[in-house]
């Protein structure tokens, strides 16, 4: 018996395809072959000028700023990481696709295979049997050969479908390819402009950096003739102008009274962040001193805790803590309150308080400081033949004084006088039994006070107009009678100490006694040891 073949059917996929068709895979705006930025500019009205129609020489930050722009907008316009990102993502699937095109082929192979086993055996069933059983055999045969002919179309449609993946996959892998290359051309295009245009960048940068370096050097210069020229101009208009120079004088004036209040202020910040550093480490003190370490302000021992016992009738006394830890006494300064004089600058001040059978001592918080100022005031006094202050009598030999009428207190370079109007109510030549210092009563006024023993049974205490007057009266005083060899002195083998004077007055002192093996202290002061 004669078995049919079963045959496969093979469509034509196509695959051949014409090699001359290009693949517009790009935008069409798009200007390849040329291998530099456009060069012309973009003017009103969207007008494009080509740079043979001007000859205007454009700054080198607008042609960076200008051909970054164009990069921009070409990297958006051709987009070209973004296509072949596209046709990857398209080639891994046509490669899927057709892997499972294959798996369906070597399924669709494997069925062919059993359908003629199966037509070979019902074949030769059909030879074996007869009657009924023989056309069931018949029929089961015309059910295979018609299953053979679905596989077979089926077989078909998944050639065709193979053939058209195919030419997916090479149409997608052919684009990649072309993407590839125009973003490596596009990429070493940009490169080069950006190196042209970095070379370009540092070429003027350089001939910038060399032409301000050759101006600054003749500006310089001239800069300095000018100034030069300014100030004789000035020095000539001041000698015929002295009214200005007063103006100045008297805005330089106004300037040193600003610095003296911010020097105040940043000494009596000084202060209070000290005293917070030391209530932080040691809280068991009772009690500090309110005041301003600058020479003219006036310390009063008061209670740093609530609850602190009553000082008010306890007795004190103020010390000076010179080099070494010593301490020296201030002679007459018994008071909860204290005036710094002259003495004290640039020294320690500390207040010992007998308070039942324990002793509390307080210190400030760092040295003396000078006032702005004085210093240039003393020596403006020393020029005059006459140095008067008015003052007013507070006290006398230790009693108060009835009149409150403005006196002169003269101080002159070998005695000390204190006048009212053309009556001299005391006079006295610089001696060691003289004393003038700071007054050591209480009140406010302290800063502003001297005690004046001119000799024994005979005292003033003499309120100033100002502090600084106060001060330079006895920084003047001490400098004149150290001049006349009236001041205590004491020798020592080694060592020369100086703890009365003031730095101003130790200059002073010393142009006069810079000779001597000399001691200068202040009148009744003696030296302790520390405790």
């Amino acid at each position: 018996m004669r078995v049919p073949q079963m045959t496969r059917v093979i469509h034509d996929s196509g695959e051949g395809m014409q090699k001359g068709v290009a693949l517009d895979i790009v935008s069409s705006d798009v200007n390849f072959p040329k291998g530099h930025f456009p060069d012309y500019r973009i003017g009103p009205n969207n007008q494009i000028i080509d740079p043979e129609e001007t000859h205007e020489v454009v700054p080198l930050k607008e042609i960076v700023a200008k051909e970054t722009t164009q990069l921009l907008e070409q990297r958006k316009r051709l987009s070209v990481r973004d296509l072949r990102e596209k046709f990857e993502k398209g080639l891994s699937g046509a490669s899927k696709l057709s892997e499972e095109a294959k798996r369906r082929e070597a399924a669709s192979l494997d069925r062919q295979v059993l359908l003629k086993k199966l037509r070979d055996v019902l074949d030769t069933l059909k030879g074996r049997v007869a009657g009924r059983n023989r056309d069931d055999a018949d029929e089961a045969i015309s059910l295979v050969e018609a299953l053979a002919v679905q596989l077979t179309q089926r077989e078909g449609e998944l050639i065709y479908e193979k053939a058209e993946v195919k030419k997916l996959a090479s149409f997608l892998k052919q684009a990649t390819e072309d993407a590839r290359k125009v973003a490596e051309e596009e990429r070493a295009l940009a490169l080069a402009e950006i190196e042209k245009s970095r070379a370009a960048i540092e070429k003027v940068e350089k001939a910038l950096q060399e032409q301000d370096s050759a101006s600054s050097s003749r500006e310089k210069e001239e800069i300095e003739e000018l100034r030069k020229e300014i100030r004789e101009a000035r020095r000539i208009k001041m000698l015929h102008q002295p009214s200005k120079v007063m103006d100045m004088q008297f805005e330089l004036q106004g300037l040193r009274t600003l610095i003296s209040e911010k020097t105040q202020l940043c000494n009596q910040l000084k202060k209070e962040l000290a005293m917070i550093k030391r209530l932080e480490q040691d809280s068991s003190k009772l009690f500090e001193l309110e005041g301003s370490d600058t020479l003219g302000s006036q310390f009063c021992i008061v209670p740093r805790v609530d609850g602190a016992p009553d000082i008010s009738s306890c007795p004190a006394q103020w010390y000076r803590v010179i080099s070494g830890g010593n301490r020296e006494l201030i002679s007459g300064a018994t008071r909860l309150t204290y005036a710094p004089e002259p003495f004290d600058v640039g020294q320690l001040l500390q207040a010992e308080i007998i308070l039942k059978a324990d002793k509390v001592t307080v210190q400030t918080d760092g040295p003396i400081n000078h006032a702005s100022g004085l210093e240039r005031y003393v020596e403006s006094l020393m020029k005059r033949a006459d140095i008067e202050f008015n003052v007013v009598v507070t006290q006398m030999n230790g009693n108060d004084y009835a009149s409150k009428s403005v006196h002169v207190f003269h101080i002159g370079k070998l005695r000390v006088k204190l006048r009212k109007g053309r009556s001299t109510k005391a006079r006295e030549s610089y001696s060691t039994t003289m004393k003038l210092c700071g007054s050591r009563g209480g009140g406010n006024a302290a800063a502003c006070a001297v005690f004046w023993q001119t000799r024994k049974g005979l005292s003033y205490t003499l309120a100033f107009e100002t502090d600084r007057d106060r001060n330079a009266a006895i920084m003047l005083a001490r400098k004149f009678a150290s001049s006349c060899n009236a001041i205590k002195s004491t020798v020592a083998a080694d060592k020369v100490t100086v703890p009365g004077l003031t730095n101003a007055a130790i200059m002073l002192a010393r142009k006069f006694a810079s000779s001597c093996n000399v001691v200068l202290a202040g009148p009744g002061d003696q030296v302790h040891g520390g405790g």
